[in-house]
C-alpha cells in the first residue's frame, strides 16, 4: 500500500489474509507429504494396463535381445500374474504368461524368471531381465550363502524358498544365462510387453 495512503490513517496496520499467513508459515505436514502434481501424474501414468498390441504401438526403446520377465499382484497379496517374452533381433521367439488367484508380487517375479529361463534353448547365451532388484540380489548375492548354511538365513525364514531354490539351480546349471536388472516402467519396449503379459489376467484382452 502507498505511504501517502497510510499517512491518512495513523496507527492503522494492514492485516494479512489467511492465505498469506499460511504461506508465511510454510506447508503443513499433510501438504509436505503430498507429492507435486507432476509426480502424481507420473506415478499414475505407470499403471497403464495396456494390451500387448498397445505396448507395441507405443514403445520402441531398449534392448532388442534377451528374455524379459515381470510379475504382478494387486492387491499384494492378492490375485496376480506373470509374463515373459524371449526376443532375438527385435523379433519375438516365444512368450508365456499365467496367473494365480492368491499370490504376491515377489512370487510372481520369481515364477516369471523360472518360466523365462525355460524359453531359451540350453546352451544358448541370453540375458534374462527383471525389474525386481530383490530377485537379482537373491540369486546373485544371497542364495549361495543360504545354500551353504542349509538354506537358512540369519534374519529368519527365506520367503518363497521353493521358488528361490529352483531359480538358483537354474542359473547355477546354465552359466550361459545372465540375470540382469532393468528399470520398471522406463519406456523399455520389451519390459513393458512383459508387464502387459503379467497383468493380462486383469483384462478381457491380452
Amino acid at each position: 500500500m502507498p505511504e501517502s495512503t497510510l499517512a491518512k490513517y495513523p496507527g492503522w496496520q494492514p492485516k494479512r489474509c489467511l492465505n498469506c499467513k499460511d504461506q508465511a508459515k510454510g506447508p503443513t505436514s499433510s501438504q509436505r507429504k503430498t507429492p507435486p502434481r507432476a509426480s502424481r501424474a507420473a506415478s499414475a501414468s505407470r499403471e497403464e494396463n495396456l494390451t500387448v498390441a498397445e505396448v507395441l504401438a507405443k514403445y520402441s526403446a531398449g534392448p532388442t535381445d534377451g528374455v524379459f520377465t515381470d510379475g504382478a499382484a494387486e492387491p499384494n497379496p492378492g490375485p496376480g500374474g506373470w509374463g515373459v517374452v524371449y526376443v532375438v533381433g527385435g523379433k519375438i521367439v516365444g512368450e508365456r504368461y499365467g496367473h494365480e488367484g492368491h499370490t504376491t508380487n515377489n512370487r510372481m517375479e520369481l515364477r516369471a524368471l523360472i518360466e523365462g529361463c525355460a524359453l531359451v534353448p540350453e546352451g544358448t547365451p541370453a540375458v534374462v531381465y527383471t525389474d525386481s532388484q530383490l530377485c537379482v540380489n537373491t540369486i546373485t548375492q544371497w542364495a549361495k550363502g543360504w545354500e551353504a548354511r542349509g538354506w537358512k538365513r540369519k534374519g529368519g525364514e527365506i520367503k518363497n524358498i521353493e521358488l528361490v531354490k529352483e531359480l538358483y539351480a537354474l542359473f547355477e546349471g546354465r552359466k550361459e544365462l545372465e540375470l540382469r536388472w532393468i528399470a520398471a516402467h522406463s519406456g523399455v519396449l520389451w519390459n513393458e510387453y512383459a508387464d502387459s503379459l503379467a497383468t493380462a489376467y486383469r483384462r478381457s484382452k491380452v
